[in-house]
This record gives structure tokens, sequence and C-alpha cells, in this order.
């Protein structure tokens, strides 16, 4: 039986979609949780590893992230759509969300969103209206650890007071969110996909196994 179930933030409930303007190539480079630093020069390496566990470093690497991109930015450009990746109306949520957190609290299953970010995306949530529909945050710059290492996963159990073969992990990423399997926790990953283009994989995750209406 399911008492808790654990979303991803990015790629999973919302996805950054600031800008029709923006290239599918900006938005990856800002947004995939196991982008390689390889682009990177190599004293960067150690801090592109560590990017989400401080605000301050995220942003140094990231700015050198897009510098290195081939998109052609400017420092200042680099900038300011550094800063826009962190405006909560930048994040779209996926057509499902709402539906899949209320039907969650309708059946009282606790619910925690892991992820791995160096910012407080309870914003992007207050701002969807979807705040108060999960119980926990957990955040890498926060707890200090990183999907895909357990203890993040753990944490989250814990603090929804579930035990991990009672939970559930819902994310994008094989890589990151798969971590969840080694804390004993099913996991089912979603498609990273534009806002438009994935209207039901939330809810028809759900009804696969059995948190149905």
């Amino acid at each position: 039986m399911i008492r808790g179930v654990l979303f991803d933030f990015s790629g999973t409930l919302f996805r950054l979609e600031p800008d029709p303007a923006w290239s599918d190539q900006l938005i990856s480079v800002l947004t995939a949780s196991t982008l390689s630093g390889h682009h990177l020069p190599p004293e960067l390496a150690d801090d592109w590893a560590r990017r989400d566990l401080d605000p301050d470093l995220h942003r140094s690497v990231y700015l050198a992230s897009l510098a290195a991109s081939g998109l052609g930015l400017s420092p200042e450009e680099a900038a300011r759509t550094y800063e826009r990746m962190l405006d909560p109306v930048s994040w779209r949520p996926y057509p499902d969300t709402r539906a899949a957190l209320e039907r969650l609290r309708d059946k009282g299953v606790r619910v925690a969103v892991v992820s791995n970010i160096p910012w407080d995306i309870r914003t992007v949530f207050r701002a969807n209206g979807v705040e108060d529909l999960v119980d926990e945050y957990v955040l890498s710059y926060v707890e200090g650890v990183m999907k895909p290492e357990p203890k993040i996963f753990l944490t989250a159990c814990q603090r929804l007071g579930v035990e991990p073969a009672d939970a559930m992990m819902i994310g994008d990423s094989a890589e990151a969110d798969g971590g969840a399997e080694r804390a004993g926790i099913r996991t089912a990953l979603v498609d990273h996909l534009p806002v438009d283009q994935r209207p039901h994989a939330l809810v028809l995750t759900l009804d696969r196994y059995g948190l149905t209406e």
C-alpha cells in the first residue's frame, strides 16, 4: 500500500518554459539534471558536480555553462537568462499537476517534493496555488545531499512518516530519481516533454500504481 509519494520538480511537476523564443538547447542547458560538465574548464568540474548544494556556486557554473554552450549569449544576456530561470512565472505546471496532487490529498497520501535545486522552489508552487498540496519540500541545497544519493529520499520518507517500502518516487531522470530504488522505494518515470505534449502522465502513473480516483 502506497502511503507516501515523492515527486521530482523540474520535468516532472513543472517545466521551465518562460518564452517561446527559448530554444530546446537553452532549456536543456538550464534544466538537464545529469548534464555532463565536460563542456566546462577542468577547474570547474568539482564545482559543477556540487552545483545544487550552493546557490552562489550554482550561479557561477551555470553562467560558465551558458558561455560555453555555443548559443552566442553575451555575459549580460547569460545573467538575464539565469535570473529568468529563478522567476516563478517562468515555470509552467504540467496539465495534470494539480489533479495529481489533489487526488493524493483526497486519498490521504502524504506528498514530498525531492529536488536537486539551489533555490526555494516553493515560490513556484505558491504562484500556481498548489503549495499547500505538498507536505514536505526536501531540497538539495538545504539538506546538503543530492539525488541519486539514497539519503535524500530516506529523509523525505522520514519527514512524511512513511516507510520506504510504502512510498514511491515519480521523476523524469533514471539516473537521478532512480536513486530512490537504492533506498527501497519503488520508482516510476515520466517523460521530460514540453508541457503541451504531456497532458496525462502523472495521473496515469498514479492509476498504474493503484492510486485511482
